[in-house]
């Protein structure tokens, strides 16, 4: 499968977070969500990524988006380690069974390593894909480019 483009509709899911909250991407209709996509949790990077979403939390309730923290750990091992970083604002879904189902919906699951990429994708009020952006694993990605890509979307409306 190939990875999403700009302009194609959001493929739709539901998703337990670490709290075991189901989560609707068709609910947030309405919003900007921001699919930020993971690896694994208990890794360095993923865990900078992850503290930075709940960060800037508040900015991004400003531009009207849900940044979501999307990986194939399952809900308990994510729910332990938001608890270990702290993050409890932030909703951290497991793409745990079918194992990567959403991250092969949107065309960075990686088969040979059973883990997504490192990716981030935005996705303008009206579920549509406005931005993607795949990162080399041991990049953590720059969330001033994501908050400036929300800002330019706030002015575009």
């Amino acid at each position: 499968m190939s990875i999403v483009k700009i302009k194609d509709k959001a493929k739709d899911f539901t998703l337990r977070d670490q709290n075991g909250k189901e989560i609707h991407l068709s609910d947030l209709k309405g919003k900007k969500v921001l699919l930020s996509f993971h690896p694994l949790a208990w890794t360095s990077v993923c865990a900078l990524q992850m503290k930075s979403l709940e960060k800037n939390r508040e900015r991004f309730e400003k531009l009207n988006t849900v940044a979501l923290g999307l990986s194939v750990d399952t809900v308990p091992s994510k729910k332990a380690w938001a608890e270990s970083l702290d993050i409890k604002n932030t909703s951290l879904p497991s793409d745990f069974w079918p194992h990567g189902r959403v991250a092969d919906l949107y065309g960075i699951f990686s088969e040979k390593d059973g883990v997504s990429e490192r990716a981030n994708i935005i996705l303008d009020e009206d579920q549509n894909v406005a931005f993607v952006k795949v990162y080399p694993r041991a990049q953590l990605p720059e969330i001033e480019e994501i908050i400036k890509v929300l800002e330019e979307m706030e002015i575009k409306e």
